[in-house]
């Protein structure tokens, strides 16, 4: 089976982007990877928090609940291979952590220190 091509100039489509366009969508989007950085040392913002309490949080709870049954259901082959402590890490205590014990608005798990100058 061979496949042959339109060569009519009035059939085909040709699309050309310019490098020059390519390297600006190119810098463009390289411009977010410090600020990502550095909002890891900041306070969350007011969106970051809103955006937490409205969405990660309730996911949180729906993907804890989901390890939970997981757990239960993979814990005969889980004590078979000896690895239940691993298999209650990944599936109930690592998205419990992530759901309630951090802190609105950060993307570190765990507590957050409370040192302030």
């Amino acid at each position: 089976m061979t496949l042959t091509a339109c060569t009519s100039a009035k059939t085909r489509l040709s699309v050309r982007i310019p490098r020059h366009a390519l390297m600006v969508v190119l810098g463009l989007s390289l411009i977010g990877v410090p600020a990502a950085n550095a909002a890891d040392l900041d306070e969350p913002t007011a969106l970051a928090m809103v955006g937490d309490l409205v969405i990660a949080r309730p996911a949180g709870v729906l993907i804890t609940a989901v390890g939970a049954v997981a757990f239960v259901v993979s814990l005969p082959f889980s004590a078979a291979g000896g690895n239940i402590s691993e298999a209650a890490d990944q599936l109930v205590v690592g998205p419990a952590k992530a759901t309630f014990v951090r802190c609105l608005g950060c993307t570190n798990t765990g507590r957050r220190n409370d040192v302030r100058d």
